[in-house]
């Protein structure tokens, strides 16, 4: 037997980040052979670990439909008996202006609008969930080198490390900078926002009322993310943390980094005009360019892109890993279909349906955080009145804002079979 017999999957994911593990388990989560192998890679020598001293300063804000998905994988329970933050309003205003938006999940009949759960914790979830299926293998600590066509419907991948492995089907997750798009030289569009992305973890004077806040200027959004944790010795929560996203210009990004610890929580205070009150701590700041991207094509004879190999988008609406979610999920379920019918998973035709069905809305999406980003950036008088006009008429239509806020969380039935609960 050849080292390639002995490496014969019938689909690899490249990545173990969130959305190549949700993609691997979805897969085999139902409808599926019992006899499909998949494996899953990686390049980091070791999964991240979630710490329970610290918040992780990467975060995201889960809709339902993705709460709904990593509950079917069997996460979910893992990832609330471990650390959550439920939000139940979000508070948007205008800093040139008296314009505001309030979203109350009562007002929608749900308990909540979402969920703030910490990137290294989804994962570890994740990470445990593929560790106990024996249809998962789990390949740390080498990266793709080389990328076969698609030949007598088999892909071979060549890893960093000499490995041979071939699978009828090769899942791209593996990031925003995905090797296996370039091997496969898939167009790519991109822009950028003009803007770097500043995140940290804080806590502030006053508790942020299980709500998000978020204030646009000029410069660009900043979000406080409530944050959530147990207090010493009690059973009570303390809801004094915050994750924050500060999207600015380049050359403010500069400014602000450089300032000492005093001085960022200082500015950070009066940047969201103090609405709960002063940062009393500020945990270190990373920095990184936004930058739009997506895809000219999601798929060819024996792959597939998606999350951030697909696309990415300005995280101001926070909606970047619930489409990959969405992704992952629509993709599993039109294998499923295929694999019921004896179809070989790479099959184009097979791969087009996911296409149809995920390009179109993602593109929405991207094309509507770049207005939003271009609406709130402009300083001329006559755009600000219209814009905080605007939204105080928004906030006072229920008939539609509460649609809106309801199609953000996702909920609705226009969804894959696994994030519909």
């Amino acid at each position: 037997m050849t080292e390639l017999d002995q490496n014969q999957y019938d689909i690899i994911v490249v990545g173990a980040g969130m959305v190549g593990l949700t993609g691997a388990l979805a897969c085999v989560s139902e409808g599926s052979s019992e006899a499909l192998k998949i494996a899953v890679i990686e390049s980091q020598s070791t999964p991240p670990q979630w710490r329970p001293d610290k918040f992780d300063n990467r975060v995201s804000a889960l809709t339902e439909a993705s709460r709904q998905i990593l509950s079917h994988l069997g996460a979910w329970d893992e990832i609330e008996q471990t650390r959550i933050s439920p939000y139940q309003n979000m508070h948007v205003w205008d800093a040139d202006g008296v314009g505001k938006v309030n979203f109350c999940a009562a007002d929608i009949q749900q308990p909540v609008l979402g969920h703030i759960v910490e990137n290294n914790l989804i994962v570890s979830a994740l990470t445990h969930q593929a560790q106990q299926h024996p249809q998962i293998e789990l390949l740390y600590g080498s990266g793709v080198a080389e990328l076969s066509p698609f030949k007598n419907n088999i892909r071979t991948l060549e890893l960093e490390s000499g490995q041979l492995l071939s699978a009828s089907l090769v899942i791209a997750a593996d990031g925003a900078l995905s090797t296996v798009r370039t091997l496969a030289e898939i167009e790519l569009k991109e822009k950028p926002y003009h803007h770097n992305a500043i995140v940290t973890t804080v806590k502030t004077e006053k508790e942020h009322g299980l709500t998000a806040w978020q204030r646009f200027d000029e410069t660009g959004p900043l979000a406080f993310l409530p944050l959530s944790k147990e207090q010493e010795g009690s059973n009570q929560r303390d809801n004094h943390y915050s994750s924050i996203v500060w999207s600015v210009t380049p050359e403010k990004s500069a400014e602000l980094m450089a300032l000492d610890e005093a001085q960022f929580r200082l500015a950070l205070g009066a940047a969201i005009e103090f609405r709960i009150g002063e940062v009393l701590e500020a945990e270190p700041r990373f920095h990184f360019p936004l930058i739009q991207r997506h895809a000219q094509q999601y798929v060819l004879p024996g792959l597939a892109l998606i999350g951030d190999a697909a696309h990415t988008i300005h995280p101001l609406a926070g909606q970047g890993v619930n489409l990959g979610f969405l992704d992952a999920a629509v993709l599993a379920e039109e294998l499923q279909r295929a694999i019921a019918a004896e179809v070989c998973p790479g099959n184009l035709d097979i791969l087009k349906r996911y296409q149809r069905r995920r390009r179109g809305n993602n593109r929405m999406m991207i094309y509507s955080m770049m207005g939003f980003k271009k609406l709130f950036e402009q300083p001329a008088l006559p755009v600000r009145w219209a814009r905080n006009r605007g939204m105080d008429l928004f906030d006072k239509t229920s008939w539609l804002k509460n649609p809106i806020a309801s199609y953000a969380m996702r909920v609705n039935s226009n969804l894959p079979k696994i994030a519909r609960g």
